[in-house]
């Protein structure tokens, strides 16, 4: 079977190559925002000409909001709007013009009534301060280096793993895997490359086809099996919240950016924010390794598995839960056994939202 997976791995970058991966992403900032600009510009101008009674055959053309229009306006533009174009990649404009396009899609979708899900709001401009760095390479020098711990991006060049990519080199090799896009992102004051890879994967067979269980997930415990095991809730955030508090009020000591005066924000503020992202990080990875330990092992175990349809957002809305209920990962758990138990030749089934599911195992518990 054929799927799309991803490969993800942290980057050791030079001073220099950092400052080229962030020129990258703030082409694409660049990109995404004079777009956005030209076109809430036609669309402010067509809002007024309507309200003067303007008819509509003599309104200001409208703008398409596809992603070859934007790609074709950008090109023609770039010389005043970006005269150091030739420093960057393409790709690196591309992927502001790509996120604009699939946002206004979203937008439009959500208002339409074919996007389920909570209401999208309109784009909105990126800062360069809050936003994520990020660039996305579709075509070009695209490969894994046969020592496994380098990569090859367009334009950036040769860049060093901090971990061995040998698990995707090894499909590489075996023709197996091909590699369709590479996405540059820094997260939590470190640099990561994802690769979107469509692999070819022989189909897997659980351990005990025949098994059924049951999944009926909870803050007590992660996760209560109808076998009678019980998952314990690692609750990481809780017990790193007394670490984030401290790490917050050490913060707000500092001297921080103000945007109504434009004023720049300290060194030590950036060290103090920079320490703050890093412990949030650390607390996001230990909950997605748990959560793939344990979605690996059910979708390689049994045949057919049960999970609940929790109202997940409204489960947030109770203030004295909401925390809780964010760290344990409920939706995570069943997004990834949906894919899980496709790849190991397994099926995954939903249960009814009004199915007293909580009671049998309540009540196995005590």
């Amino acid at each position: 079977m054929k799927t799309f997976q991803a490969y993800r791995f942290a980057l050791d970058l030079t001073v220099a190559q950092e400052r080229a991966v962030l020129a990258h992403a703030g082409a694409a900032r660049v990109a995404h925002n004079w777009a956005l600009a030209r076109l809430k510009a036609v669309m402010d101008q067509r809002g007024a000409e309507r309200s003067y009674g303007v008819p509509g055959e003599l309104l200001t053309p409208s703008l398409s909001w596809s992603l070859p229009a934007f790609r074709k306006a950008c090109n023609a533009a770039k010389d005043n709007v970006a005269p150091w174009w030739p420093e960057v990649s393409k790709e690196a404009f591309n992927t502001g013009l790509d996120a604009l396009a699939r946002g206004l899609k979203n937008w439009a979708d959500s208002r339409n009534g074919a996007r389920a899900g909570r209401p999208v709001g309109f784009p909105r401009f990126k800062s360069r301060h809050r936003t994520t760095p990020s660039v996305r390479f579709t075509t070009g020098a695209i490969r894994v280096e046969p020592d496994r711990m380098h990569v090859v991006l367009p334009r950036l060049g040769r860049l060093k793993l901090h971990e061995s990519a040998r698990k995707l080199a090894r499909r590489l090799e075996a023709g197996t895997a091909r590699i369709m896009s590479a996405t540059a992102r820094r997260d939590g004051g470190r640099w990561h490359v994802a690769f979107t890879v469509e692999v070819e994967r022989s189909e897997g067979v659980p351990a005990r086809p025949c098994s059924v269980v049951g999944v009926d997930v909870g803050i007590k415990y992660l996760a209560v099996l109808s076998t009678g095991e019980f998952v314990d809730n690692p609750r990481h955030l809780t017990s790193a919240q007394q670490r984030l508090r401290a790490l917050g009020r050490a913060l707000s000591r500092k001297t921080g950016p103000d945007r109504r005066t434009g004023r720049r924000p300290s060194k030590r503020w950036e060290r103090a924010a920079a320490r703050l992202g890093r412990a949030h990080a650390r607390v996001a990875n230990l909950r997605r390794d748990g959560l793939h330990k344990l979605t690996t092992r059910l979708a390689a175990t049994h045949g057919t598995v049960v999970v609940e349809d929790l109202n997940v957002t409204g489960m947030l809305a109770n203030r004295r839960l909401a925390r809780h209920i964010a760290d344990a990962g409920f939706a995570e758990i069943r997004r990834q056994l949906a894919y899980k138990t496709s790849w190991n030749g397994g099926r995954l089934l939903t249960a009814d939202r009004w199915y007293p599911s909580s009671k049998p195992a309540r009540a196995a518990a005590q």
